[in-house]
């Protein structure tokens, strides 16, 4: 049953008063950011005219950032706990008004400062040194000269950027709010509407024949739209490519990655690296086909359940108990921080409540709590959704205590390796903690599951997007037949010859909106890469090695992604690190299916 919010006990609610007594504070700073705003315009006179212009310009954007980012933060997290409540929506909408005012009245920033010459910029570093502060932030827009155009085109780009994006917006419309899959009969026999949504739980269905009308019913409605979805995305890819070369970029994806602070290689390397180590991946579908009892699996089959959910169920005082027996080894203050914001500072909205919305997500800005949502039901699973969460937020913890609020968000290319560390660190706890072979054996299955889904399953994604960007740039038309034969190959090799790839799969591009976001999908695989080679650190070097990973928790924006990651002695130019994790991979394999041939199964 859902509960009420009024029932809930508040030691298990954010206390959002901690960012804003009240309503009254927070419209206090949003009339203080809505007058910066309006008087920012007035650097643009200034900006570029001497060192101490361009500081100010820069202090005075900062100062709105920092504000902004306390008034998302009060707006956002209350609409995500009850996203009913029409005061929030309209909170959030304020919110959202406001963010385009300030990027309206700053305009001028990144193309004023791309006019100023390397050498001008040293000597006012020199000259002033309180413009030391903003060097990362300045040599971030100075790395974009070479792919600046001239002031005339920069402002016409500026004027039709709100034209791009078209294609995603469209396809996130026709794919959520237009297409109907039918009906199937779920393992109660009762007809069941399909979406998106539920597609997924259906094919984890123990019953095989759900499975089956589930991956024929949803793919058969979007095969007969595959004219449109091949239209849409090659729209997209088309924007993406010659947007690229319209700045001097040699392809879309070194356009891309450039933002990301890295280049093709580390992508192109993470994609050769799968490649060659795709048998532990062919051994886990045939442990699979063995636990299903099936003569060949069917890709309706591979999201099936190796193991049932366990029994036990914890507290969650039991919970956090398990996440900080598990950080215990990163020192007394990331764990002392830890407990507190886990049990008194109100970092945790843990039980479902009506209107709240789903799943979890840990979110903080400079100068408030790293505030943590939970939709908590007392499972295995839930443990590890806290841990995870509670990875995101220890991150955000030390780049934001550690650096100038300018340089305290850590990029996406490493978002996501704090919170995995955690999460493979409890499941490696847990294993070997393990009293029975049924509870090692969940834990394996959930590592293999990750593992399967985050490092393959994303690096084939990466595979399949990088070679339709390549083919529009050949000036090749990217139709229905194109798309679904290429796709189609990807998803063959992936699996091996010995799954059988049903024909359905090769029109499964089209229900996955990443693709419309132009090489994203990677960085989840470079993440639990570089995360599974630092808990293999930790493992085996301890507390001696402990010290280089807070380094690099510490180090926000402050370096680059790769430059962060070598802090705690990772090199994402390695293939080594991209082997590792699998690696990891195959020894779940190999110890899941030692426990199967031990008790004769």
């Amino acid at each position: 049953m859902i509960l009420d919010r009024k029932s809930i006990d508040p030691k298990y609610k954010w206390d959002l008063t901690a960012i804003y007594e009240d309503e009254a504070a927070f419209y206090a700073d949003y009339k203080k950011v809505e007058a910066l705003v309006k008087s920012y315009p007035a650097h643009e006179k200034t900006i570029t005219a001497s060192a101490e212009g361009l500081y100010n310009a820069l202090a005075a954007m900062c100062e709105i950032e920092d504000l902004f980012g306390t008034l998302w933060q009060y707006a956002s997290l209350n609409f995500a706990v009850d996203t009913t409540n029409n005061a929030y929506q309209a909170l959030n909408a304020k919110v959202r008004t406001l963010a385009i005012e300030a990027g309206a009245a700053s305009w001028f920033v990144n193309p004023y400062i791309l006019r100023l010459d390397e050498k001008t910029v040293e000597e006012w570093f020199e000259s002033y040194p309180k413009l030391e502060t903003y060097r990362r932030m300045i040599e971030k827009i100075m790395q974009r000269k070479a792919h600046t155009l001239s002031d005339e085109c920069e402002m016409l780009m500026s004027k039709i950027e709100n034209a791009f994006g078209g294609a995603n917006q469209t396809r996130s419309l026709f794919a959520n709010a237009d297409l109907r899959f039918g009906k199937i009969r779920g393992e109660d026999g009762k007809l069941t509407e399909l979406t998106d949504t539920n597609y997924v739980p259906f094919l984890m269905s123990t019953d095989r024949r759900v499975r089956q009308a589930a991956f024929r019913t949803l793919y058969k409605t979007y095969e007969q739209f595959g004219n449109t979805f091949a239209a849409l995305y090659n729209s997209h890819v088309k924007e993406a490519t010659t947007l690229a070369k319209v700045r001097g970029y040699k392809s879309s994806i070194a356009a891309s990655t450039s933002y990301d602070e890295v280049t093709p290689v580390i992508y192109n390397n993470l994609i050769s690296t799968v490649n060659k180590n795709l048998a532990p991946l062919y051994e886990y579908y045939e442990l699979k086909r063995r636990i299903l009892g099936v003569d060949k699996l069917h890709l309706y089959d591979v999201y099936a359940p190796l193991v049932t959910e366990l029994d036990k169920k914890y507290t969650y005082e039991e919970a956090v108990a398990e996440v900080l027996d598990t950080v215990g080894i990163f020192g007394e203050e990331y764990k002392s921080t830890l407990t507190a914001g886990l049990t008194e500072r109100g970092w945790v909205d843990v039980y479902p409540t009506r209107g709240k919305r789903g799943g979890a997500f840990s979110s903080g800005a400079h100068g408030t709590e790293p505030y943590i949502l939970l939709n908590f039901t007392e499972t295995f699973d839930d443990v590890f959704t806290l841990a995870h969460e509670a990875g995101h937020s220890m991150h955000t913890y030390f780049s934001d205590k550690y650096n100038e609020p300018h340089n305290a968000n850590y990029r996406i290319f490493v978002a996501e390796v704090a919170s995995t560390v955690n999460e493979l660190l409890l499941a490696h706890r847990k294993l070997r903690e393990c009293e029975s072979d049924v509870e090692k054996m969940y834990i394996l299955n959930q590592l293999m599951e990750t593992y399967k889904g985050t490092l393959y399953r994303q690096t084939m994604f990466a595979e399949f997007e990088r070679d339709m960007h390549a083919l529009c740039e050949k000036g090749e038309p990217l139709t229905a037949d194109v798309i679904k034969k290429k796709y189609y190959r990807i998803v063959k090799r992936y699996f091996g010859k010995d799954v059988a790839c049903d024909k359905q799969i090769a029109c499964e591009w089209m229900r996955i909106p990443h693709f419309f976001t132009s090489f994203y999908v990677y960085k989840y695989s470079t993440c639990i890469s570089a995360a599974c080679a630092i808990v293999k650190r930790i493992e085996t070097e301890g507390e001696a090695y402990v010290e280089k990973y807070i380094d690099f928790l510490k180090c926000g924006d402050s370096k680059s992604p790769l430059d962060s990651l070598l802090v705690a002695g990772i090199d994402m130019t390695s293939p080594e690190v991209v082997e590792s994790a699998a690696q990891d991979f195959a020894e779940c394999v190999r110890q899941f299916s030692e426990i199967l041939e031990r008790s004769g199964r």
